[in-house]
Protein backbone atom coordinates (compact mmCIF):
# COMPACT_ATOMS: atom_id res chain seq x y z
CA UNK A 1 0.00 0.00 0.00
CA UNK A 2 2.92 2.14 0.71
CA UNK A 3 4.91 1.97 -2.86
CA UNK A 4 1.34 2.33 -4.28
CA UNK A 5 1.19 5.59 -2.40
CA UNK A 6 4.36 6.92 -3.53
CA UNK A 7 3.89 5.70 -6.92
CA UNK A 8 0.92 8.45 -7.00
CA UNK A 9 2.41 11.02 -5.40
CA UNK A 10 5.59 10.64 -7.96
CA UNK A 11 2.78 11.00 -10.45
CA UNK A 12 1.44 13.92 -8.85
CA UNK A 13 4.64 15.79 -8.60
CA UNK A 14 5.12 14.82 -12.23
CA UNK A 15 1.74 16.17 -13.61
CA UNK A 16 2.44 19.34 -11.58
CA UNK A 17 5.66 19.85 -13.55
CA UNK A 18 3.84 19.59 -16.73
CA UNK A 19 1.12 21.52 -16.00
CA UNK A 20 3.79 24.28 -14.93
CA UNK A 21 5.31 23.63 -18.04
CA UNK A 22 2.41 25.05 -20.10
CA UNK A 23 3.49 28.54 -18.95
CA UNK A 24 6.10 28.43 -21.39
CA UNK A 25 3.51 27.57 -24.63
CA UNK A 26 3.70 30.31 -27.23
CA UNK A 27 0.85 33.00 -27.04
CA UNK A 28 -0.59 31.50 -29.92
CA UNK A 29 -0.96 27.95 -28.32
CA UNK A 30 -2.51 29.95 -25.50
CA UNK A 31 -4.98 31.73 -27.40
CA UNK A 32 -6.65 28.60 -28.78
CA UNK A 33 -6.93 27.01 -25.26
CA UNK A 34 -8.88 30.60 -23.86
CA UNK A 35 -10.93 30.38 -27.70
CA UNK A 36 -11.62 26.52 -26.27
CA UNK A 37 -12.39 27.83 -22.66
CA UNK A 38 -14.38 30.73 -23.94
CA UNK A 39 -16.37 28.57 -26.78
CA UNK A 40 -17.07 25.90 -23.79
CA UNK A 41 -18.33 28.73 -21.55
CA UNK A 42 -20.44 30.34 -24.31
CA UNK A 43 -19.47 34.11 -23.81
CA UNK A 44 -20.28 36.50 -26.18
CA UNK A 45 -16.86 37.11 -28.94
CA UNK A 46 -15.80 33.47 -28.78
CA UNK A 47 -14.19 31.59 -31.65
CA UNK A 48 -16.26 28.35 -32.20
CA UNK A 49 -13.79 27.01 -34.73
CA UNK A 50 -11.65 26.79 -32.01
CA UNK A 51 -13.92 24.00 -30.38
CA UNK A 52 -12.63 20.77 -31.56
CA UNK A 53 -14.00 18.33 -28.78
CA UNK A 54 -17.58 19.06 -28.31
CA UNK A 55 -19.39 17.78 -31.73
CA UNK A 56 -20.94 14.28 -31.59
CA UNK A 57 -20.71 11.62 -34.33
CA UNK A 58 -24.92 11.90 -34.59
CA UNK A 59 -24.66 15.97 -35.21
CA UNK A 60 -23.02 15.50 -38.57
CA UNK A 61 -25.16 12.25 -39.28
CA UNK A 62 -28.45 14.53 -38.67
CA UNK A 63 -26.87 17.90 -39.91
CA UNK A 64 -28.46 19.30 -36.32
CA UNK A 65 -27.23 22.81 -36.10
CA UNK A 66 -24.79 23.82 -33.76
CA UNK A 67 -25.72 25.06 -30.32
CA UNK A 68 -25.98 28.95 -29.99
CA UNK A 69 -26.03 30.24 -26.57
CA UNK A 70 -25.81 33.21 -24.65
CA UNK A 71 -24.09 33.67 -21.02
CA UNK A 72 -24.10 30.03 -20.47
CA UNK A 73 -27.89 29.56 -21.30
CA UNK A 74 -29.92 28.15 -24.40
CA UNK A 75 -31.19 31.50 -26.45
CA UNK A 76 -34.45 32.14 -26.03
CA UNK A 77 -36.83 31.08 -29.20
CA UNK A 78 -40.40 32.19 -30.33
CA UNK A 79 -40.77 28.27 -29.96
CA UNK A 80 -39.90 28.56 -26.42
CA UNK A 81 -42.42 31.09 -25.22
CA UNK A 82 -45.33 29.20 -26.81
CA UNK A 83 -47.73 28.01 -23.63
CA UNK A 84 -49.03 24.96 -24.40
CA UNK A 85 -50.71 24.72 -21.04
CA UNK A 86 -47.24 22.75 -19.22
CA UNK A 87 -45.92 24.50 -16.43
CA UNK A 88 -42.40 25.99 -17.27
CA UNK A 89 -39.41 26.14 -14.50
CA UNK A 90 -37.28 28.89 -15.05
CA UNK A 91 -33.85 27.92 -16.24
CA UNK A 92 -32.25 28.57 -12.93
CA UNK A 93 -33.89 26.35 -11.05
CA UNK A 94 -32.87 23.40 -13.40
CA UNK A 95 -29.43 21.57 -13.21
CA UNK A 96 -26.88 23.40 -14.76
CA UNK A 97 -25.88 22.30 -18.23
CA UNK A 98 -22.49 20.83 -18.02
CA UNK A 99 -19.97 21.55 -20.29
CA UNK A 100 -18.16 18.48 -21.51
CA UNK A 101 -15.78 16.21 -19.86
CA UNK A 102 -12.88 17.38 -22.48
CA UNK A 103 -14.03 21.54 -22.59
CA UNK A 104 -13.62 21.30 -18.79
CA UNK A 105 -10.33 19.92 -19.22
CA UNK A 106 -9.23 22.40 -21.46
CA UNK A 107 -9.87 25.11 -19.07
CA UNK A 108 -8.72 23.64 -15.99
CA UNK A 109 -5.51 23.17 -17.77
CA UNK A 110 -5.56 26.93 -19.77
CA UNK A 111 -6.19 28.13 -16.30
CA UNK A 112 -3.55 25.96 -14.76
CA UNK A 113 -0.96 27.33 -17.24
CA UNK A 114 -1.58 30.87 -15.59
CA UNK A 115 -0.48 29.76 -12.54
CA UNK A 116 1.82 27.36 -12.78
CA UNK A 117 2.69 25.33 -10.60
CA UNK A 118 1.53 27.76 -7.44
CA UNK A 119 -2.20 25.37 -8.30
CA UNK A 120 -0.06 22.60 -5.88
CA UNK A 121 -1.30 18.73 -5.59
CA UNK A 122 -4.78 19.73 -4.34
CA UNK A 123 -5.39 21.25 -8.09
CA UNK A 124 -3.01 18.33 -9.57
CA UNK A 125 -5.38 16.08 -8.12
CA UNK A 126 -8.72 17.85 -9.30
CA UNK A 127 -7.17 17.74 -12.79
CA UNK A 128 -6.27 14.19 -12.39
CA UNK A 129 -9.50 12.80 -11.42
CA UNK A 130 -11.33 15.48 -14.36
CA UNK A 131 -8.83 13.78 -17.40
CA UNK A 132 -9.00 9.96 -15.84
CA UNK A 133 -13.09 10.33 -15.70
CA UNK A 134 -12.81 11.50 -19.39
CA UNK A 135 -10.69 9.13 -21.05
CA UNK A 136 -12.45 6.62 -20.89
CA UNK A 137 -15.50 8.55 -22.73
CA UNK A 138 -13.23 9.15 -26.15
CA UNK A 139 -14.03 7.69 -29.14
CA UNK A 140 -10.22 7.40 -30.20
CA UNK A 141 -11.19 6.74 -33.29
CA UNK A 142 -13.67 9.97 -34.28
CA UNK A 143 -11.77 12.07 -31.74
CA UNK A 144 -15.90 13.30 -30.69
CA UNK A 145 -17.22 12.67 -27.65
CA UNK A 146 -19.53 9.38 -27.75
CA UNK A 147 -23.10 9.33 -26.88
CA UNK A 148 -21.85 7.31 -23.44
CA UNK A 149 -20.25 10.70 -22.68
CA UNK A 150 -23.80 11.94 -21.56
CA UNK A 151 -24.77 9.50 -18.53
CA UNK A 152 -27.35 9.30 -16.04
CA UNK A 153 -29.72 12.17 -17.92
CA UNK A 154 -32.69 9.95 -16.54
CA UNK A 155 -36.27 12.36 -17.55
CA UNK A 156 -36.92 11.49 -14.24
CA UNK A 157 -40.37 13.94 -12.88
CA UNK A 158 -40.33 15.22 -16.55
CA UNK A 159 -41.88 12.16 -17.63
CA UNK A 160 -45.27 12.76 -17.45
CA UNK A 161 -44.74 16.27 -19.54
CA UNK A 162 -42.31 13.51 -22.58
CA UNK A 163 -45.64 11.50 -22.32
CA UNK A 164 -48.42 14.26 -23.14
CA UNK A 165 -46.21 15.32 -25.60
CA UNK A 166 -45.75 11.71 -27.26
CA UNK A 167 -49.28 11.60 -26.98
CA UNK A 168 -50.01 14.85 -29.49
CA UNK A 169 -47.45 13.03 -31.79
CA UNK A 170 -49.41 10.17 -31.90
CA UNK A 171 -52.92 11.58 -32.40
CA UNK A 172 -51.21 13.65 -35.30
CA UNK A 173 -49.50 10.77 -36.87
CA UNK A 174 -53.01 8.80 -36.63
CA UNK A 175 -54.84 11.68 -38.31
CA UNK A 176 -52.52 11.58 -40.76
CA UNK A 177 -52.83 7.77 -42.13
CA UNK A 178 -54.63 6.72 -45.41
CA UNK A 179 -57.71 5.92 -43.84
CA UNK A 180 -58.03 9.15 -41.61
CA UNK A 181 -57.44 10.98 -45.04
CA UNK A 182 -59.49 9.20 -46.33
CA UNK A 183 -62.59 9.59 -43.92
CA UNK A 184 -61.93 13.51 -43.70
CA UNK A 185 -62.45 13.52 -47.35
CA UNK A 186 -65.45 10.96 -48.07
CA UNK A 187 -67.28 11.93 -44.33
CA UNK A 188 -65.93 14.94 -42.22
CA UNK A 189 -65.62 17.57 -45.18
CA UNK A 190 -68.81 16.31 -46.79
CA UNK A 191 -70.82 16.17 -43.31
CA UNK A 192 -74.41 18.66 -43.54
CA UNK A 193 -72.68 20.36 -40.38
CA UNK A 194 -68.98 21.94 -42.21
CA UNK A 195 -70.80 22.61 -45.70
CA UNK A 196 -73.30 24.15 -43.80
CA UNK A 197 -71.19 26.10 -41.19
CA UNK A 198 -68.12 26.12 -42.47
CA UNK A 199 -67.93 26.09 -46.25
CA UNK A 200 -69.05 24.21 -49.32
CA UNK A 201 -65.60 24.55 -51.10
CA UNK A 202 -62.95 21.42 -51.23
CA UNK A 203 -60.23 23.48 -51.77
CA UNK A 204 -60.52 25.55 -48.89
CA UNK A 205 -61.72 23.46 -46.51
CA UNK A 206 -58.43 21.20 -47.57
CA UNK A 207 -56.42 24.75 -46.98
CA UNK A 208 -58.10 24.95 -43.63
CA UNK A 209 -57.09 21.28 -42.11
CA UNK A 210 -53.53 21.22 -43.46
CA UNK A 211 -53.45 24.41 -41.80
CA UNK A 212 -54.58 22.80 -38.95
CA UNK A 213 -51.91 20.24 -39.19
CA UNK A 214 -49.25 22.49 -39.08
CA UNK A 215 -50.14 23.99 -36.39
CA UNK A 216 -50.66 20.75 -34.57
CA UNK A 217 -46.68 20.13 -35.68
CA UNK A 218 -45.89 23.70 -34.70
CA UNK A 219 -47.16 22.67 -30.55
CA UNK A 220 -45.33 19.02 -30.68
CA UNK A 221 -42.23 20.78 -32.44
CA UNK A 222 -42.03 23.34 -29.73
CA UNK A 223 -42.35 21.13 -27.28
CA UNK A 224 -39.51 18.99 -28.34
CA UNK A 225 -37.53 21.37 -28.63
CA UNK A 226 -38.12 22.54 -25.36
CA UNK A 227 -37.19 19.46 -24.18
CA UNK A 228 -34.01 19.47 -25.99
CA UNK A 229 -32.51 22.13 -24.65
CA UNK A 230 -32.99 20.63 -21.16
CA UNK A 231 -30.83 18.10 -22.57
CA UNK A 232 -27.38 17.71 -21.48
CA UNK A 233 -26.15 16.93 -24.96
CA UNK A 234 -25.54 19.96 -26.85
CA UNK A 235 -26.52 18.22 -29.81
CA UNK A 236 -29.77 18.46 -29.17
CA UNK A 237 -29.92 22.21 -28.45
CA UNK A 238 -31.92 24.76 -30.52
CA UNK A 239 -33.42 22.03 -32.86
CA UNK A 240 -35.69 25.25 -33.74
CA UNK A 241 -33.20 25.81 -36.49
CA UNK A 242 -33.41 22.32 -37.50
CA UNK A 243 -37.17 22.20 -38.03
CA UNK A 244 -36.98 25.32 -39.97
CA UNK A 245 -34.47 23.21 -42.11
CA UNK A 246 -36.35 20.20 -42.45
CA UNK A 247 -39.67 21.64 -43.25
CA UNK A 248 -38.40 23.32 -46.26
CA UNK A 249 -36.59 20.17 -47.47
CA UNK A 250 -39.54 18.09 -48.95
CA UNK A 251 -37.43 15.55 -50.44
CA UNK A 252 -35.43 15.08 -47.73
CA UNK A 253 -34.95 11.68 -46.55
CA UNK A 254 -36.78 10.17 -43.79
CA UNK A 255 -38.20 7.13 -41.79
CA UNK A 256 -40.93 5.43 -43.96
CA UNK A 257 -44.53 4.90 -42.24
CA UNK A 258 -43.84 1.49 -41.02
CA UNK A 259 -40.72 2.67 -39.19
CA UNK A 260 -42.48 5.79 -37.66
CA UNK A 261 -45.10 3.89 -35.98
CA UNK A 262 -42.81 1.39 -35.05
CA UNK A 263 -40.90 4.37 -33.34
CA UNK A 264 -44.64 5.60 -31.98
CA UNK A 265 -45.59 2.46 -30.78
CA UNK A 266 -42.25 2.29 -28.77
CA UNK A 267 -43.08 5.31 -27.39
CA UNK A 268 -46.46 4.88 -26.61
CA UNK A 269 -45.43 1.49 -24.64
CA UNK A 270 -43.56 3.98 -22.32
CA UNK A 271 -46.44 6.07 -21.93
CA UNK A 272 -48.51 3.29 -20.68
CA UNK A 273 -46.33 2.69 -17.74
CA UNK A 274 -46.11 6.19 -17.54
CA UNK A 275 -49.58 6.29 -17.28
CA UNK A 276 -50.07 3.79 -14.57
CA UNK A 277 -46.61 5.45 -12.85
CA UNK A 278 -48.66 8.51 -12.28
CA UNK A 279 -51.87 7.09 -10.74
CA UNK A 280 -49.84 4.76 -8.29
CA UNK A 281 -47.63 7.89 -7.10
CA UNK A 282 -50.72 9.65 -6.59
CA UNK A 283 -52.22 5.99 -4.34
CA UNK A 284 -49.18 6.16 -2.46
CA UNK A 285 -49.69 10.03 -1.68
CA UNK A 286 -52.99 9.17 -0.42
CA UNK A 287 -51.74 6.24 1.80
CA UNK A 288 -49.40 8.85 3.09
CA UNK A 289 -51.71 10.95 4.07
CA UNK A 290 -54.28 8.03 5.46
CA UNK A 291 -51.03 6.75 7.87
CA UNK A 292 -50.63 10.48 8.96
CA UNK A 293 -54.31 10.70 9.92
CA UNK A 294 -54.96 7.62 11.41
CA UNK A 295 -51.21 8.28 13.31
CA UNK A 296 -52.76 11.52 14.94
CA UNK A 297 -55.94 9.49 15.79
CA UNK A 298 -54.75 6.57 17.73
CA UNK A 299 -51.63 9.31 19.06
CA UNK A 300 -49.65 6.26 21.15
CA UNK A 301 -51.93 3.41 20.18
CA UNK A 302 -50.99 1.22 17.61
CA UNK A 303 -53.46 -0.42 16.27
CA UNK A 304 -54.20 -2.90 12.98
CA UNK A 305 -55.52 -0.35 11.12
CA UNK A 306 -51.95 1.24 11.25
CA UNK A 307 -49.92 -2.35 10.25
CA UNK A 308 -51.94 -2.50 7.24
CA UNK A 309 -51.05 1.01 6.06
CA UNK A 310 -47.45 0.51 6.44
CA UNK A 311 -47.87 -2.72 4.43
CA UNK A 312 -49.68 -1.07 1.80
CA UNK A 313 -47.36 1.68 1.80
CA UNK A 314 -44.66 -0.80 1.46
CA UNK A 315 -46.18 -2.74 -1.52
CA UNK A 316 -47.23 0.63 -2.80
CA UNK A 317 -43.04 1.70 -3.09
CA UNK A 318 -42.11 -1.47 -4.64
CA UNK A 319 -44.77 -1.54 -7.48
CA UNK A 320 -43.82 2.35 -7.98
CA UNK A 321 -40.34 1.28 -8.09
CA UNK A 322 -40.89 -1.53 -10.94
CA UNK A 323 -43.08 1.11 -12.93
CA UNK A 324 -40.06 3.76 -13.09
CA UNK A 325 -38.15 1.15 -14.54
CA UNK A 326 -40.87 0.03 -17.09
CA UNK A 327 -41.87 3.97 -18.08
CA UNK A 328 -40.51 6.75 -19.08
CA UNK A 329 -38.95 7.57 -15.89
CA UNK A 330 -35.79 5.56 -16.04
CA UNK A 331 -35.43 6.44 -20.22
CA UNK A 332 -32.68 8.67 -20.75
CA UNK A 333 -33.68 11.83 -22.01
CA UNK A 334 -31.12 11.80 -25.03
CA UNK A 335 -32.86 8.30 -26.21
CA UNK A 336 -36.35 9.89 -26.98
CA UNK A 337 -34.92 13.18 -28.15
CA UNK A 338 -33.60 11.14 -30.49
CA UNK A 339 -36.85 9.36 -31.59
CA UNK A 340 -38.75 12.67 -30.82
CA UNK A 341 -36.82 14.26 -34.02
CA UNK A 342 -37.42 11.84 -35.73
CA UNK A 343 -41.01 11.64 -35.84
CA UNK A 344 -40.85 15.56 -36.21
CA UNK A 345 -38.68 15.47 -39.17
CA UNK A 346 -41.90 12.65 -40.59
CA UNK A 347 -44.26 14.58 -40.04
CA UNK A 348 -42.96 17.32 -41.67
CA UNK A 349 -43.44 15.85 -45.01
CA UNK A 350 -46.27 13.40 -44.02
CA UNK A 351 -48.67 16.74 -44.12
CA UNK A 352 -46.79 17.57 -47.22
CA UNK A 353 -47.88 14.06 -49.08
CA UNK A 354 -51.08 14.20 -47.46
CA UNK A 355 -52.52 17.52 -48.78
CA UNK A 356 -50.41 18.47 -51.75
CA UNK A 357 -51.15 21.98 -53.13
CA UNK A 358 -53.53 22.97 -49.88
CA UNK A 359 -50.20 22.69 -47.77
CA UNK A 360 -48.82 26.34 -48.27
CA UNK A 361 -47.14 26.20 -44.63
CA UNK A 362 -49.06 29.51 -44.10
CA UNK A 363 -51.48 30.10 -40.75
CA UNK A 364 -55.60 29.56 -41.73
CA UNK A 365 -56.99 33.08 -41.10
CA UNK A 366 -59.75 34.18 -39.17
CA UNK A 367 -61.66 36.07 -41.59
CA UNK A 368 -61.92 34.66 -44.99
CA UNK A 369 -64.16 36.39 -48.01
CA UNK A 370 -65.54 38.68 -45.85
CA UNK A 371 -66.63 36.06 -43.40
CA UNK A 372 -65.92 35.80 -39.25
CA UNK A 373 -64.65 32.40 -37.58
CA UNK A 374 -65.73 31.72 -34.17
CA UNK A 375 -62.45 30.17 -33.33
CA UNK A 376 -60.61 33.66 -34.08
CA UNK A 377 -63.46 35.44 -32.60
CA UNK A 378 -63.02 33.32 -28.92
CA UNK A 379 -66.59 32.33 -29.48
CA UNK A 380 -66.17 29.11 -30.50
CA UNK A 381 -67.02 27.19 -27.14
CA UNK A 382 -69.59 30.03 -26.07
CA UNK A 383 -71.83 29.03 -28.85
CA UNK A 384 -71.17 25.58 -28.79
CA UNK A 385 -72.58 25.69 -24.69
CA UNK A 386 -75.67 27.62 -25.98
CA UNK A 387 -76.68 24.66 -28.78
CA UNK A 388 -76.01 22.31 -25.53
CA UNK A 389 -78.53 24.46 -23.53
CA UNK A 390 -80.91 24.74 -25.47
CA UNK A 391 -80.91 20.49 -26.62
CA UNK A 392 -81.39 19.99 -22.47
CA UNK A 393 -84.29 22.16 -23.05
CA UNK A 394 -86.53 19.94 -26.14
CA UNK A 395 -87.56 16.99 -24.56
CA UNK A 396 -88.38 18.64 -20.63
CA UNK A 397 -92.05 18.62 -20.50
CA UNK A 398 -91.82 21.94 -18.53
CA UNK A 399 -89.14 24.59 -18.48
CA UNK A 400 -88.24 25.57 -15.40
CA UNK A 401 -87.97 29.57 -15.19
CA UNK A 402 -84.52 30.11 -13.89
CA UNK A 403 -83.07 27.50 -16.62
CA UNK A 404 -84.88 29.58 -19.20
CA UNK A 405 -83.59 32.73 -17.45
CA UNK A 406 -80.19 31.32 -17.70
CA UNK A 407 -80.11 30.39 -21.07
CA UNK A 408 -81.64 34.03 -22.00
CA UNK A 409 -78.47 35.98 -20.40
CA UNK A 410 -76.00 33.97 -21.82
CA UNK A 411 -76.85 34.99 -25.48
CA UNK A 412 -74.83 37.98 -27.21
CA UNK A 413 -76.01 41.08 -27.21
CA UNK A 414 -77.35 40.86 -31.35
CA UNK A 415 -79.12 37.61 -30.89
CA UNK A 416 -80.87 39.14 -27.72
CA UNK A 417 -81.59 41.74 -29.95
CA UNK A 418 -82.63 39.89 -32.85
CA UNK A 419 -84.93 37.53 -30.59
CA UNK A 420 -86.69 40.60 -29.31
CA UNK A 421 -87.58 41.76 -32.29
CA UNK A 422 -88.89 38.77 -33.80
CA UNK A 423 -91.07 37.51 -30.71
CA UNK A 424 -93.75 39.49 -30.96
CA UNK A 425 -95.07 37.55 -34.13
CA UNK A 426 -94.33 34.41 -33.03
CA UNK A 427 -97.45 34.60 -30.19
CA UNK A 428 -100.18 32.81 -32.26
CA UNK A 429 -98.87 29.63 -31.92
CA UNK A 430 -102.25 27.41 -31.39
CA UNK A 431 -102.22 25.68 -34.79
CA UNK A 432 -98.99 24.04 -34.20
CA UNK A 433 -98.73 20.89 -32.55
CA UNK A 434 -95.67 20.39 -29.83
CA UNK A 435 -94.54 16.61 -31.92
CA UNK A 436 -93.83 19.08 -34.92
CA UNK A 437 -92.31 21.49 -32.75
CA UNK A 438 -89.78 18.70 -31.34
CA UNK A 439 -89.67 17.70 -34.96
CA UNK A 440 -88.02 20.55 -36.37
CA UNK A 441 -85.66 21.63 -33.53
CA UNK A 442 -84.17 17.64 -33.28
CA UNK A 443 -83.66 17.70 -37.16
CA UNK A 444 -81.72 20.51 -36.76
CA UNK A 445 -79.81 19.44 -33.47
CA UNK A 446 -79.52 16.58 -34.94
CA UNK A 447 -76.25 17.92 -36.52
CA UNK A 448 -75.28 20.79 -34.75
CA UNK A 449 -74.87 18.87 -31.16
CA UNK A 450 -72.49 16.68 -32.24
CA UNK A 451 -70.63 19.78 -33.41
CA UNK A 452 -71.12 21.42 -30.24
CA UNK A 453 -69.77 18.24 -28.21
CA UNK A 454 -66.76 18.24 -30.39
CA UNK A 455 -66.20 21.77 -29.51
CA UNK A 456 -66.64 21.15 -25.78
CA UNK A 457 -63.81 18.13 -26.26
CA UNK A 458 -61.38 20.21 -28.16
CA UNK A 459 -61.64 22.68 -25.71
CA UNK A 460 -61.56 20.61 -22.86
CA UNK A 461 -58.35 20.35 -20.28
CA UNK A 462 -57.42 18.06 -17.88
CA UNK A 463 -54.43 19.74 -15.85
CA UNK A 464 -50.97 19.84 -17.63
CA UNK A 465 -50.81 16.46 -17.94
CA UNK A 466 -53.20 16.11 -20.79
CA UNK A 467 -56.35 13.24 -20.91
CA UNK A 468 -54.57 10.85 -20.81
CA UNK A 469 -53.28 10.87 -17.65
CA UNK A 470 -56.82 10.87 -16.27
CA UNK A 471 -58.43 8.14 -18.86
CA UNK A 472 -57.54 5.05 -17.05
CA UNK A 473 -54.42 3.18 -17.35
CA UNK A 474 -55.14 2.47 -21.09
CA UNK A 475 -54.03 5.61 -23.02
CA UNK A 476 -56.83 5.92 -25.82
CA UNK A 477 -54.90 4.91 -28.84
CA UNK A 478 -57.40 6.98 -30.93
CA UNK A 479 -57.24 10.44 -33.18
CA UNK A 480 -58.58 13.57 -31.25
CA UNK A 481 -61.24 15.67 -32.60
CA UNK A 482 -60.13 17.65 -35.16
CA UNK A 483 -60.60 21.63 -35.71
CA UNK A 484 -62.89 21.55 -38.35
CA UNK A 485 -65.45 19.07 -36.69
CA UNK A 486 -65.83 21.99 -34.08
CA UNK A 487 -67.24 25.59 -33.96
CA UNK A 488 -63.82 26.83 -34.48
CA UNK A 489 -63.97 27.38 -38.14
CA UNK A 490 -67.66 28.11 -38.53
CA UNK A 491 -68.96 31.02 -40.14
CA UNK A 492 -70.13 33.47 -37.03
CA UNK A 493 -73.33 34.88 -39.06
CA UNK A 494 -74.02 31.16 -40.32
CA UNK A 495 -73.91 29.66 -36.68
CA UNK A 496 -76.04 32.99 -35.09
CA UNK A 497 -78.59 32.17 -37.37
CA UNK A 498 -79.23 28.70 -36.44
CA UNK A 499 -79.18 29.19 -32.86
CA UNK A 500 -81.88 32.45 -33.62
CA UNK A 501 -83.87 30.18 -35.18
CA UNK A 502 -83.70 27.51 -32.48
CA UNK A 503 -84.54 29.77 -30.11
CA UNK A 504 -87.71 31.31 -31.58
CA UNK A 505 -88.65 27.07 -31.94
CA UNK A 506 -87.74 26.83 -28.09
CA UNK A 507 -90.17 29.88 -27.47
CA UNK A 508 -92.87 27.96 -29.66
CA UNK A 509 -92.57 25.16 -27.72
CA UNK A 510 -92.51 27.25 -24.31
CA UNK A 511 -96.44 28.32 -25.19
CA UNK A 512 -97.93 25.20 -26.61
CA UNK A 513 -96.52 23.73 -23.57
CA UNK A 514 -97.60 26.32 -21.00
CA UNK A 515 -100.94 25.69 -22.88
CA UNK A 516 -101.10 22.08 -22.63
CA UNK A 517 -100.52 22.31 -18.87
CA UNK A 518 -103.14 24.74 -17.90
CA UNK A 519 -105.46 22.57 -20.29
CA UNK A 520 -104.60 19.65 -18.01
CA UNK A 521 -105.40 21.45 -14.77
CA UNK A 522 -108.30 22.46 -16.24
Amino acid sequence: MAGASNSKIEFLVWLSQVIGGLCSRSAEDDRVFVNADSAAQNKPGSNHDAIIFTAAPQRMERNLPEPSRTNGKASTTAAEEFYDGIPRFPEDSLPNKPKSKVSEVSFRLGKAGTTGIAIGLEKAVEVLDTLGSSMTNLNASSGFVSGAAIKGNEISILAFEVANTIVKGFNLLQSLSAKSIRHLKEEVLLSHAVQDLVSKDMDELLRIVAADKRQELNVFSDEVIRFGNRSKNPQWHNLDRYFEKVSKELNGQRLSRDEAESIMQQLMTLVQFTAELYHELHALDRFEQDIQRKGEEEEDQRGDGLAFLRAEIKSQKKQIRQLKKKSLWSRSLEEVMEKLVDIVHFLHLEISNAFGNADDHKPFIGHMSNRQRLGPAGLALHYANIVLQIDTLVDKSTMPANTKDALYQSLPPNIKLALRSKLPSLRAVEEISVAYITYEMHKKLHWLVPMAINTSKAHKRFGWLGEWAYSGYEVKKKTGVMWIETFYHADREKVEHCILELLLWLHRLAIRSKAHSDAIAG
